[in-house]
């Protein structure tokens, strides 16, 4: 009975492990370049995906200058801390709890977080503290800095890989080896614990610059990914 006792716990115990060793894919796509990030970054990891959407459907955004989603960031920036400053979106019913690895997959809205977006992570970021947070942003041209600073508004206590990830729509089509160049410099098996990837996925031969671009010849100096692996050159 003792040793039947130990077995049931030892799988328990493992099922547990899995469960909060398990990655989020959380993501809103307004144009389609995030929903093909995710679809690419979901070859390449094991994860469950979500995906936020607008509680008012077939708004557009960009018309008049962007005038709507203007007066949508406009409004969370005049009031952050208040709930009725957020567009409403769908219901979402994901637990929170099953995942420790949030990875968020959000566009660029005039050098700010998209709406939408802020929405989720206003509502839920306080659920996310202690868990890891990785962060992917698809823009036109713009820097990234102002989605990472709304980000870690408003998800305080994530655990942040140590890079974020910029996929600008010049580099777009390049997207999957910047994945693949990402997630070998952020350790990400090593920071979550999933060693499991799916067969398909293949590391990127020869060497590239942090932006994706295969090198021709040996660099002279900085952090390079050679082989799939993460390289520093002195």
């Amino acid at each position: 009975m003792k040793k039947l006792m130990f077995i049931v716990c030892a799988m328990l115990t493992l099922l547990c492990t899995d469960a909060t060793a398990k990655t989020l894919v959380v993501y809103y796509s307004y144009t389609n370049y995030c929903r093909e990030i995710v679809t690419t970054l979901t070859s390449q990891i094991q994860a469950d995906v979500l995906e936020i959407q607008p509680a008012e459907k077939g708004l557009k955004y960009e018309a008049n200058g962007y005038a709507l989603g203007t007066k949508l960031l406009n409004a969370i920036k005049a009031n952050p801390n208040d709930a009725s400053s957020y567009p409403a979106i769908d219901p979402v019913n994901t637990s929170l709890s099953d995942y420790q690895t949030i990875i968020i997959v959000t566009p660029l809205w005039w050098s700010q977080m998209a709406a939408n977006m802020q929405t989720y992570l206003f509502n839920y970021g306080g659920q996310m503290a202690g868990k890891n947070i990785g962060l992917i942003v698809s823009s036109a041209s713009s820097g990234i800095s102002g989605v990472v600073a709304d980000c870690k508004r408003l998800v305080p206590d994530g655990k942040y890989f140590s890079e974020n990830l910029w996929i600008n729509h010049s580099n777009h089509s390049n997207r999957s080896t910047l994945i693949q160049n990402w997630l070998t410099a952020i350790n990400y098996n090593t920071v979550t614990g999933i060693t499991q990837t799916p067969t398909t996925t293949t590391a990127p031969t020869g060497i590239y610059d942090l932006t994706g671009r295969l090198l021709v010849e040996e660099p002279s100096k900085g952090i390079y990914i050679k082989n799939g692996k993460k390289v520093v050159i002195k």
